[in-house]
Parts: C-alpha cells; structure tokens; sequence
C-alpha cells in the first residue's frame, strides 16, 4: 500500500530547492574561483588551459550525468510508491556504476586527453598547460562520478540540506586548497587541480556518511534485489536515454568553447569567463527544476496526474522568479564582475563586448531547465533523449550558418537558439506524460 503524498505546497517546494539552489551555486562559483585564481597570473593562457581542462573532464564526467538524474527519478518513485527496499538498493547500484565509471576513465585517460585536443586544438601553450590539468584531477574520477549517484538519491527524497552540506563542504575545501595552492605555493594550473582531486574524494566520504541510515538495514545488500534482472533492465532504459542526451549536450558545450578557440585565446578567455555567468544561472535554477524531479517523481510513483500538473507548475513560478532576477543582476552587475574575474585588460575588454548574451540566457533557459527536472522525474527519458537530437540538430544547422558571418557573436546566438529549442520541444510531449500517468491511475 502506497504511503499517502506530503501535501504539495510553495513551503514544500522551497524547502526542497532553496537548499540545493545554494548548494548548486557553489559549483560555478568554484569555477569562478579557478578562473579568477589563474586570472591573477595577468595571462590569458592559464585562463583558457583551466577553461579547456576542466570543460573536456566535465563534458566526459557528466556523460555519467544520467547516473543523478536517473536515480533521482526512480528512487522518488519507488518512494512515492513506499518501497523503502527499492530505494536502499537503488543507492547501492548507483554506487557500484560510479565507482566502476570512474576507474574505466582513469585507464582511458590518454585517449581523453587526447581525443580533447583533437577535437578542435589550442595553441601549444595551452595544450600544455591543460594536459597538466587534465592528468592530476582525473585520479577522482571514481569519486566525482559516484557523488552523482549519492546526490541524486539524496534528491529523491527531499533530503536537499544534506545536499547542500555535501556541496558546501566539497567546495569550500576545494576553493581553500586553490588560493593555498596557487596564490600560496605557486603551482599555477596544477594547484588547481590537485585542490579539486583532495576535495572530490573527501566529498565521497562525506557523501557515504549522509547516507549512513541506509548501511545500517539489510536491503542495500540484498544482492537479488539489487540485481534482479527487471530492475537492473529498466535503469539502464533510463540511463541509455539519458546517457545519449547527455553526449548531445556536452557536444553542444565542448564544440562552443573549443569553436571560440579559432578566434584566438583572448576569445577563448573570455568566453571562458562569460560561461561562469552561465553556468551560476542554471545552478542556481537546477534548484526548481530539482525540486520538480523529487515532486514529480513522488506524483507519478502515487500514480496521480493531478499532483504532477501542480508539482510542475509550482516549481516552475518559482523557477521563472529566478530566472529574471539572474537577469538584472547580470545586467547591474556584469562588468564588476567580469574584472574580479581577470586582470588581463584585453579578455575583460573582450567579456564585455559579449555581456549581453548572458543577461538574454536565464529568461531563453527558464523552459529547458524546468521541463528537463518534470521530465526526469516522470523518467520519461526517451523523450529527452528525442527533444535533444532535435535542439542538437538546430544548433549546428545555427553555428554552420551564423559563425561564419558573425564570428564569435554568432557562436553565442546559435548557443542561445539550442536553448530555446530544448524548451519548446519539450513543452510539446507534456501532454503527453499527464495522459501517461492518467493512464497508469485508471
């Protein structure tokens, strides 16, 4: 028997992404930190190396971004059911695939390294550097990987502060170890790096304490409930589809930075720094769309259409609230911004001339981001996977058309246009998750 649903209020769903919105701004304010820290050295070359570096390792590390998304939405789901078992053994598989992921990158190294700079090279003085990089912080990979797993389940069931004390403590080690490593010691880009592989095991550790409840019962070792060939079939269903349109997103990112590097590493700096302002606003909007996913997932597994539609909506407002005040904070703030960021005046010259894009992208992501959380949490992953081919499609129909004409500008507009394809395809196939689940209830 299911246990009856929370009542569904703008309490509840601030409870839940307030925590997360904080803990998810920490994650660009670090790349914020890295950014300004090798910004002091006056040269745009570190700037670009850690830009370079850490968007290949992301772009590789959150192809493993379904392992999150998808154990967010099955475990709110078998807790919107009351399978309490279900959901202690989905921690332990999200685990077992972390920690597996990771160490399968780890020996593949030199081929993503590699396959990085093939993909569009840099000057050799950036290669090099980010090659540095790159080699020190992809020993936490298992680490970094499996708190995808752990943060997701958390997640599920609206356990959000222990998400932001994860955050908070992971980042702010790793903000610590790079003004000791870089200001202090002077190690340059590999103090960067080494502060984020410290920081990301004892983030894993960490994480495991939070969850500590769930060791202390039999079922996460149940190994036939963790194995059992159903379960294990439907998660990866969820996680191919997410994987898939995880690989068509980060192609999106690592092709517009690595695209910006043809125009020379001023460019590169810059849109370096611009994609902080980036990433703050979808962070700091993740946590609605979040909220959504817990809400939406606990709807669908009580089987009621009705509590989806307000779990959408009402994460949505508050999404949409975010969205604008990102705007004009952009708008008054931007240029300050920008020179705590770098003191080389051509890449603070060069931020400013492409500021505007980034005061336009909260409103052009509002949809995408929030119908990505209803989605994930209604584990309707094929048509994620679907609505992305096609947005992935648009852009490089976009970037072939508009870069040649309006260079580095038109990187940025075709950037943007992807943005608003997502949303709109998305807000197309919600009719049909409502009748889905009106479907199952009947």
């Amino acid at each position: 028997m299911n246990e009856p649903v929370p009542p569904l209020t703008h309490k509840r769903v601030l409870k839940i992404a307030l925590p997360i919105l904080l803990a998810n701004v920490t994650v660009p304010i670090l790349g914020a930190v890295d950014t300004a820290v090798v910004g002091q050295m006056g040269l745009a070359a570190p700037i670009g190396a850690v830009g370079v570096g850490a968007i290949i390792l992301s772009a590789v590390y959150w192809i493993f971004g379904f392992l999150r998304m998808g154990t967010t939405g099955l475990t709110a789901q078998a807790a919107g059911q009351g399978n309490r078992a279900e959901v202690a053994a989905l921690l332990t598989r999200a685990l077992a695939i972390g920690l597996t992921g990771g160490l399968a990158l780890i020996a593949l190294q030199g081929l993503v390294i590699r396959g990085g700079f093939l993909a569009a090279p840099a000057s050799d003085e950036v290669e090099t550097l980010a090659a540095t990089y790159m080699r020190i912080r992809i020993w936490s990979a298992p680490a970094a990987i499996a708190i995808y797993g752990i943060t997701g389940w958390l997640i599920a069931q609206e356990r959000t502060r222990a998400v932001l004390l994860l955050q908070l403590w992971m980042n702010g080690l790793n903000v610590g170890l790079d003004l000791w490593f870089v200001l202090g010691l002077g190690w340059g880009v590999g103090g960067v790096a080494t502060a984020t592989f410290i920081a990301e095991w004892s983030g894993l550790a960490f994480g495991l304490w939070l969850c500590r409840a769930a060791f202390r019962v039999p079922d996460w070792r149940d190994w036939a409930r963790v194995f059992d060939r159903e379960k294990l079939r439907r998660m990866a269903v969820v996680n191919t589809d997410i994987l898939i349109r995880s690989l068509l997103l980060q192609a999106i990112f690592v092709s517009f930075l690595l695209l910006g590097a043809r125009f020379g590493d001023v460019t590169l700096a810059a849109n370096q720094v611009l994609l902080q302002f980036l990433h703050v606003t979808g962070y700091a909007m993740d946590g609605f769309a979040f909220a959504g996913e817990a809400l939406v997932g606990h709807a669908v597994g009580a089987r009621s259409a009705h509590l989806v539609r307000r779990s959408a909506l009402m994460a949505s407002f508050w999404g949409g609230v975010t969205a604008l005040l990102m705007a004009a904070g952009f708008a008054a703030f931007g240029p300050a911004i920008i020179d705590t960021m770098t003191t080389a005046p051509e890449v603070r010259a060069e931020a400013r001339a492409y500021l505007p894009w980034m005061i336009a992208a909260p409103p052009m992501i509002l949809g995408l981001v929030m119908f990505d959380g209803i989605f994930i949490g209604a584990t309707r992953s094929a048509d994620m996977r679907n609505m992305m081919a096609v947005a992935a499609a648009i852009y490089a129909i976009s970037v072939s058309l508009l870069i040649g004409p309006l260079e580095n500008h038109g990187l940025w507009l075709a950037l943007h246009i992807s943005f608003l394809a997502r949303g709109l395809t998305l807000a197309l196939r919600y009719p049909a998750l409502e009748r889905a689940v009106a479907g199952n209830a009947a």
